[in-house]
């Protein structure tokens, strides 16, 4: 196992940093979602797309030079290596290769006919990946030529465009270098890219973009602004200066009000298109708002990151793919009744935005896409500085860590978890030993529950949304956490409702009619057409508690699918006839509480994940 990297001074220290890559393997319906990807279109996407096929500028061909190529790797490489995949880790290596041997004298690297910044940082990304992953001890030397040529260069040739407003993406490299080297003038660097990205910090400390934007900047582009949030925080590190960080909380926290969805994410049909549910919302943003969590929880200690980081895994990602993940949305919405290629109120996206496609509209997210599971499983757990672990979200997985230099743990999670409350975690020690274990207490959770070896612990105290446990661990100690979940509504706008429950956001489905568009070996693209009705209200009423009738169902290989829904609500609603469909979307919910002289009826919901056509965001009917 790896070292555990802390922060080298001057570099302020976190609560949390990432353990090496390699120490976290996905179990249960975890590993079968990556399984399911890499039978899918991560695992054979080379094979038929040209952009990342054996003629790309990264690979020495004539081909696309930009940042399709990194982007695929930056979610294919992880993905090898979770699932210990020989054949995945083949396709990996020319890339890796190439790109290493592609080094100038000067330190420049990558295809000649592309001299821009942005696509390098996330190749930047793939290679200290990879050197984690494999010990490759090339990437080091490697990086810290490139950095000098950075460092030497961009005074005269400045970020620029989408590098100027995502260099924080660089500055992940730079710390990951310095934590390991020391050299000084990465940090010089690392100061200078942040002079030359854009103002995040100001923009957050002020906030001005209140409405649905009609024009490009790139501080509303959707994607930019899901990388954004990381930014300041990173920064913080660096100037160790507490208004960074709350520049990271304010951009969140405006954003989401201003054009928030009831998923978790934020709406950008290119650019933020504001809280209507019909906007929609860019799927490569979802996997970089993840990303962009991951760093916030790891930085700040802070579990509230980790609610929204579960909300968007669990809910945001898993809808805009396919279950078998042959294709994908390039835009969501949250209430969306039919995706086909038809105009709708998009800010630039075209026609085919909301198709399930290989790749409808533009191809960042049929490259981009494939990092969010692998990432996230890589992130489940964390170090904490004071030598213990600490869980960021739960999923089914095994953890190992060397504790120091004489103690390896290892801690395997076993759990359905987000579909069901309880969580049970064994740990094994080479020899009893004393460190924390944090756990996450969800927000939303106000009575969890702790046993340890079946013994129920008393009120545990929860501080910065972790409960600390701090005792001598001896092997085959067993923490069981159940997190009770209960059905609640979240306000949306003229008085509609979301519903949660736990990490999961439930919707009204709508049967779906997939109707082949275009054919597009092997995958093609698809319309969905509806086949039931969508325009309910629901009587926020159920059984005599007046709370929704909870039905379990059985786990299958792949659970976010309507048809496999491992939980379901039912509930009472009643047809809304006056809400109709607006520009081939769902129109605006009317003004609620809504009155309906349609009979009753008991409508079955399911989680978000599980719907590719759904009402999420629906009107509540006048009791």
């Amino acid at each position: 196992m790896s070292a555990i990297f802390l922060n080298r001074a001057p570099l302020a220290s976190t609560p949390f940093q990432e353990l090496p890559l390699g120490a976290i393997k996905p179990d249960g319906w975890l590993r079968d979602q990556l399984e399911i990807q890499s039978e899918g279109m991560t695992g054979h996407l080379d094979e038929f797309w040209s952009y990342v096929g054996p003629n790309s500028g990264w690979l020495g061909g004539d081909g696309d030079s930009w940042e399709r190529g990194p982007y695929y790797l930056d979610g294919l490489l992880p993905l090898a290596y979770l699932l210990d995949d020989d054949k995945l880790k083949a396709k990996v290596k020319p890339w890796i290769e190439w790109t290493l041997a592609s080094a100038r004298e000067d330190g420049q690297f990558g295809p000649a006919s592309n001299e821009d910044w942005w696509s390098r940082m996330i190749m930047l990304k793939v290679l200290i990946q990879h050197a984690e992953y494999t010990g490759d001890e090339r990437v080091e030397p490697f990086l810290m030529n490139y950095f000098k040529y950075q460092l030497a260069e961009l005074p005269n040739r400045p970020l620029q465009e989408w590098a100027k407003a995502r260099g924080g993406e660089n500055l992940i490299s730079i710390y990951w270098l310095y934590n390991r080297t020391g050299e000084p003038f990465l940090l010089e660097l690392s100061q200078l890219i942040q002079e030359q990205t854009l103002d995040w910090i100001g923009i957050y400390e002020d906030y001005p973009y209140w409405s649905l934007q009609k024009a490009f900047d790139h501080r509303v582009h959707v994607v930019n602004v899901a990388m954004s949030f990381k930014q300041p925080a990173l920064r913080y590190m660096q100037s160790k200066d507490n208004r960074h960080i709350e520049a990271a909380y304010k951009g969140i926290s405006s954003v989401m009000t201003y054009h928030g969805q009831v998923n978790g994410m934020f709406s950008g049909d290119e650019w933020l298109a504001g809280t209507h549910p019909s906007q929609g919302t860019e799927l490569c943003s979802v996997v970089e708002f993840m990303h962009s969590l991951e760093h916030l929880i790891r930085i700040t200690g802070d579990g509230s990151f980790g609610d929204i980081l579960e909300k968007v895994a669990y809910n945001a990602l898993p809808a805009a793919i396919s279950p078998d993940w042959t294709v994908h949305q390039y835009d969501q919405q949250a209430n969306q009744i039919m995706c086909t290629h038809a105009k709708r109120n998009w800010t630039e996206n075209n026609n085919e935005a909301n198709l399930f496609g290989i790749e409808p509209h533009f191809g960042c997210c049929t490259a981009n896409m494939h990092q969010g599971w692998p990432k996230y499983t890589a992130r489940l757990w964390m170090a904490t500085e004071d030598g213990g672990l600490a869980a960021i979200a739960y999923a089914p997985c095994t953890i190992t860590a060397a504790i120091d230099a004489s103690t390896d743990v290892s801690i395997r999670v076993a759990t359905e978890y987000p579909f069901r409350e309880t969580i049970t975690m064994t740990v094994h020690v080479n020899q009893p030993a004393e460190f924390p274990i944090k756990l996450r207490i969800p927000e939303w959770c106000s009575a969890p529950i702790l046993l340890i070896n079946g013994q129920q612990q008393s009120a545990m105290i929860v501080e910065k949304g972790f409960a600390t446990l701090r005792q001598v661990w001896d092997d085959g100690d067993e923490l069981t956490l159940r997190l009770p979940m209960e059905a609640r509504t979240i306000s949306r706008a003229n008085g509609a409702a979301g519903l949660q429950r736990g990490a999961l956001m439930f919707v009204i489905p709508i049967k779906e009619r997939w109707q082949k568009h275009r054919t597009y070996e092997p995958y093609h693209d698809w319309e969905i057409y509806p086949e039931s009705p969508w325009n309910y209200g629901v009587s926020l009423k159920g059984n005599e508690q007046g709370k929704p009738i909870v039905e379990a169902a059985a786990m299958v290989r792949q659970p976010f699918s309507a048809e496999n829904a491992p939980i379901r609500l039912r509930m009472n609603g009643r047809r809304i006839p006056q809400w109709t469909m607006e520009l081939n979307s769902a129109g605006t919910p009317p003004i609620g509480p809504v009155a309906s002289k349609e009979p009753e009826e008991e409508i079955t919901l399911i989680p978000y994940g599980c719907a590719r056509l759904r009402i999420a965001e629906f009107p509540v009917i006048q009791s």
